[in-house]
């Protein structure tokens, strides 16, 4: 978008719809809060508040999974349960408490609410606060919705970004707190494990950060096709079923006989995690992003006898600012990855795409451009 368009603000005058789950899988679209009354009222906004008007949304696989599953770890839905939470839009309504926001700003929603009283908060890790807030997390509702409020500092500026990238900085914030926390540098050898749209971002990070020679792998072949396409100097793996030894003595090959220093494990499954714990070198760190299954086997002599680091990460912190720095500035495209757009009308259809490995969805966005 040009610097000199000017934007028409939303007028709310829609019902606030949103896109549900429940405990019996079933996923529809129904009214949800605020009302559209309250919006247009502002009756409904808190101190530190303001209102968004959501321009678009895009659809995580742990709203699939929520959806599918009903859970993730211990975290269950348990009732009625709104979706999403990659979200970017105009403010629509701003709180008089609030001074560095004003109706028409063009934001992305950081989707956690912190206490700001317990350690990880007071230290500046609030990824791990333990009263958080998250959004799309149950009981928490999510973001897919047409009117949202949501406490202004985490409404960051966006400028003149699309909302469509605005709502890809969530999971480029999921990429960027690995590439901070594993300490990819110039020149070092890395596997990026998965190509789904975390990985396939992790992979334009560690580009962008001079990891080389870079190694992706996959079992679909559609995938690492389409990150070579977005990639164009990344060797892709296809995994085929073989022991996790067997699978990483493959990989290595597919590095031209390097050992990866750093393996950035995206998929959470078990027979990856262990491929890469056989694949990096000595004192090499396999860093899993990924979310698997409460509890995994994984080759623990190989990793006690060549000094394998494992590491975890758990969302992110401190990420929006450099993340719209990266899109900004043009280091980071981001713009290829949104395959499939819906309107918020359509979610249903949306979701049924994202869910179908057959449709070759990367990202699904919804949007909502009235």
């Amino acid at each position: 978008m040009s610097s000199t368009t000017v934007e028409t603000v939303v007028k709310p005058s829609k019902a606030n719809i949103a896109v549900f789950t429940n405990p019996a899988h079933k996923l529809w679209i129904n009214e949800a809060e605020p009302t559209v009354d309250d919006v247009q009222k502002g009756a409904s906004l808190k101190h530190g508040e303001v209102t968004i008007a959501i321009k678009s949304t895009g659809i995580c696989g742990s709203d699939v999974h929520f959806w599918h599953a009903g859970c993730i770890g211990p975290m269950i839905v348990e009732g009625d349960h709104i979706l999403g939470h990659e979200s970017a839009g105009q403010v629509i309504a701003v709180h008089p408490s609030v001074t560095h926001l004003k109706v028409g700003d063009r934001v992305a929603i950081e989707p956690n609410i912190i206490c700001n009283e317990c350690e990880p908060c007071l230290t500046g890790r609030y990824n791990g606060c333990e009263k958080v807030l998250f959004l799309s997390t149950p009981p928490v509702p999510g973001l897919l919705r047409r009117y949202v409020n949501h406490p202004a500092i985490w409404c960051h500026k966006i400028g003149d970004m699309s909302y469509e990238n605005g709502a890809m900085l969530e999971p480029l914030s999921v990429a960027l707190a690995g590439m901070q926390r594993c300490g990819v540098k110039l020149g070092d050898p890395v596997l990026v494990c998965g190509a789904g749209p975390i990985g396939l971002i992790t992979l334009l990070c560690c580009q962008a950060a001079g990891a080389c020679p870079l190694v992706i792998t996959d079992i679909d072949e559609g995938r690492l096709k389409f990150a070579k396409e977005i990639c164009p100097s990344v060797i892709t793996h296809k995994v085929e079923r073989m022991s996790a030894e067997d699978s990483a003595k493959k990989i290595v090959e597919s590095f031209g006989g390097i050992e990866p220093a750093i393996a950035l494990e995206c998929t959470g499954v078990e027979s990856s995690v262990a491929a890469a714990v056989w694949a990096v070198k000595f004192g090499g760190k396999v860093f899993v992003i990924g979310v698997g299954k409460n509890e995994i086997n994984f080759p623990f002599m190989r990793a006690s006898t060549r000094e394998v680091d494992l590491q975890f990460q758990y969302r992110y912190c401190n990420t929006w600012p450099r993340a719209i720095r990266l899109v900004e500035n043009g280091v980071v495209d981001l713009t290829k990855l949104v395959t499939h757009r819906f309107k918020l009308e359509d979610a249903i259809e949306a979701f049924n795409t994202a869910a179908d490995p057959k449709t070759g969805a990367i990202k699904v966005q919804i949007q909502s451009e009235d």
